[in-house]
């Protein structure tokens, strides 16, 4: 076992202003470490992604408009996806405040408008794709918010199976986007709700 690690939750100051907005945003006192796993992360995967969906030749019928929304959605899911995994991340998400739950919901409610943009706009007005993940994503993402902290990740993780085998046979997609789902839910259902604790080297080792 690691014994150079150990747990911090104290959330480091940040600037007045944009930029202090943008480091809560993201969480407060990011290593550079975790900075560059998340760009050589979400680079390497945005490259397969975009390999992938040019293979199936999928975008020849996409609009501009899609084809703008499907690489701004899969760029922000690849980027989502680890940034909410840093200990700089869950540490601010998950601090002792009563705002933080508040947050939390509403960082999950924001993303709404990624499934109307791909319903809607991507695929071309289905709006029972859209309302039915909706309905999933707000109701798996209360049910995680509200479920005891000894149990959350459990819980998330059977949530998240659940809502991606729904998709896959009740709200397909074709199968070029099949990704959206299953990277869709993980970042919010598993990154974002799940509190782990923040470890780091000792900082006097």
């Amino acid at each position: 076992m690691r014994t150079d690690l150990e747990i911090h939750w104290e959330i480091p100051p940040t600037p007045p202003g944009p930029l202090g907005r943008l480091e809560r945003f993201m969480g407060p006192g990011k290593s550079r470490s975790e900075s560059v796993v998340e760009l050589v992360g979400a680079g390497g995967c945005a490259v397969l992604l975009a390999a992938g969906v040019w293979s199936s030749g999928i975008h020849r019928d996409w609009s501009a408009l899609q084809s703008a929304v499907v690489v701004l959605i899969g760029l922000d899911l690849l980027g989502g996806i680890l940034t909410n995994a840093t200990n700089s991340a869950k540490r601010w998400y998950h601090r002792r405040d009563p705002g933080a739950r508040r947050a939390r919901l509403l960082f999950v409610g924001a993303h709404v408008l990624h499934l109307a943009a791909m319903g809607l706009v991507v695929l071309d007005g289905d709006r029972g794709w859209t309302l039915g993940n909706t309905a999933l994503l707000l109701l798996a993402a209360v049910a995680v918010e509200f479920t005891p902290l000894h149990l959350k990740r459990p819980a998330a993780m059977a949530l998240y199976s659940a809502v991606v085998v729904v998709g896959l046979f009740w709200l397909p997609v074709p199968s070029a986007l099949a990704w959206f789902g299953p990277l869709f839910f993980l970042k919010l259902l598993v990154c974002h709700l799940v509190p782990e604790a923040p470890m780091e080297r000792r900082r006097n080792a």
